[in-house]
């Protein structure tokens, strides 16, 4: 063994990160191992730079993942209602043939919970409230009145109305 591996440093004093909290602490330790990297000083980053940086993608990651939390509870509201059967998964195109023909944008809940789980494709919860009115008016469009998924429509719509305020906060 090397003769380092035998040096004991006298421990920190307590007031040593007094006035830090933990937070900027990692910040700090983040910051300046990203100074460190060739190039990152002699391009014009500073130390506060790098950061404000760290702690703005913290906030950015911790509003993304509070946004898809919610989007995955409403899409999960939905789906425990009961006339919500026939919006859990895609229509089977090959069992309605003339689908596509009718319908130009296919959306369901599956879909939904798909998107929102990768991440990449609601911004809002408006944009999740657009994608279900869609649809919706494509299952009112394809069936017509008088028919039992045109009433498990209605009855949805009904239901987003009287939820839509979740929808906007």
């Amino acid at each position: 063994t090397a003769k380092s591996d035998k040096v004991v440093y006298p421990p920190l004093p307590p007031d040593f990160y007094a006035g830090q909290d933990v937070k900027s602490r990692a910040e700090k330790g983040a910051a300046e191992r990203s100074l460190a990297i060739p190039g990152v000083s002699e391009a014009g980053w500073t130390m506060a730079d790098l950061m404000a940086s760290t702690r703005d993608a913290k906030d950015s990651d911790k509003k993304k993942h509070q946004l898809k939390s919610d989007l995955l509870a409403l899409v999960s509201k939905v789906q425990d209602q009961q006339y919500s059967w026939c919006f859990r998964d895609p229509v089977d195109t090959n069992e309605v043939k003339d689908y596509l023909d009718v319908v130009g944008d296919p959306i369901d809940l599956k879909t939904m919970e798909k998107r929102i789980r990768r991440g990449d494709w609601y911004k809002t919860k408006h944009m999740l409230f657009s994608d279900m009115m869609k649809m919706v008016n494509n299952c009112k469009l394809y069936n017509g009145e008088g028919n039992t998924y045109y009433d498990c429509a209605v009855s949805l719509e009904k239901y987003l109305a009287s939820i839509s305020p979740m929808f906007t906060e």
